[in-house]
């Protein structure tokens, strides 16, 4: 998915960004895309965005009516029930869809939680794991009929700024010998990332490419399991409780390279990317993971329908 525009003055960017400055000028009238997340924080900013620019905007929500408040009034925008936890509700969301769009352009994946307290959903898996990364991993796959159907569509996940900490644990992925909640949000974060890759590789014979994204440090409901003395702790606030203006983005300014990746004709050449302040930065090294974890993917959800 790309502008229609072709400015390509309109692909520079800096950390200041916001996503109406990366999307002035481009054109996405008669573009469908869909953002997991898109009725708060950074969603919310992308999917403002992008209707101002004529898109339609499809909004997957496990709170409906919550997300129908926070985008009343904003024009072209659809909401629909969806628990990224629940694969059965993943299924009924991905066939309601389809029998009302024949296509879709980008697919933002950007629902997620972080540092919660352990939670098991589904089968028993690690709550973050499974909304972060396998309630996407179903959904693209659900949707791949409608992605290929636009002859020219992306998939953006959005990960967050990679640590080399970051591990995915192989031997207990579900983390059911010890729970650590950074730890898990650091596989769950990674996995966006690889699962982008991976996709891509797999999508471009069809004309679908995949991104991932660092979108900054942004103060949202993300936040909500912290305490503000874990934040403060951490250096991430002052004193008096206020997030530190050298750390933290605006949603707005956050939302600038999720929209980057989706239309940039910049990374026309570079599916795969990860991408930071509107720009590809180095992520993970290239290994044989991105593999690895889309067979234990496919095998957990049970299902494998792209190819």
């Amino acid at each position: 998915m790309t502008d229609s525009t072709g400015q390509a003055g309109r692909d520079a960017f800096g950390a200041a960004s916001t996503a109406d400055e990366v999307l002035a000028g481009i054109d996405l009238t008669g573009r469908t895309v869909m953002v997991t997340g898109g009725y708060s924080g950074l969603g919310l900013a992308a999917s403002r965005a992008l209707a101002a620019a004529g898109a339609r905007v499809v909004v997957p929500a496990r709170r409906p009516d919550v997300a129908r408040g926070a985008l009343a009034g904003i024009e072209g925008v659809e909401v629909e029930e969806l628990d990224l936890a629940d694969l059965d509700s993943v299924r009924a969301f991905s066939e309601r869809f389809q029998r009302r769009h024949a296509a879709i352009d980008v697919l933002i994946a950007g629902a997620a939680i972080m540092a919660c307290p352990e939670t098991r959903v589904g089968p028993g898996w690690e709550a973050q794991f499974a909304t972060n990364h396998l309630g996407h991993f179903a959904l693209t796959q659900l949707l791949w009929p409608t992605l290929t159907a636009a002859g020219n569509a992306r998939v953006v996940a959005v990960s967050s700024g990679y640590n080399s900490d970051w591990k995915i644990r192989w031997d207990d992925m579900q983390f059911a010998q010890g729970y650590d909640k950074w730890a898990a949000y650091g596989q769950s974060k990674l996995a966006n990332i690889l699962f982008a890759r991976h996709l891509d590789g797999l999508g471009a014979r069809s004309g679908v490419h995949a991104f991932s994204v660092n979108p900054g440090w942004i103060m949202t409901s993300l936040q909500r399991h912290l305490t503000v003395a874990e934040m403060t702790a951490a250096g991430w606030l002052d004193d008096d409780g206020t997030p530190k203006p050298e750390l933290f983005k605006s949603p707005e300014q956050g939302a600038a390279t999720v929209v980057w990746a989706a239309t940039s004709h910049q990374l026309d050449d570079h599916g795969g990317a990860y991408c930071a302040d509107c720009r590809i930065t180095e992520g993970p090294p290239d290994s044989d993971e991105a593999a690895s974890l889309w067979a234990v993917s496919t095998k957990l959800t049970g299902l494998d329908l792209i190819s």
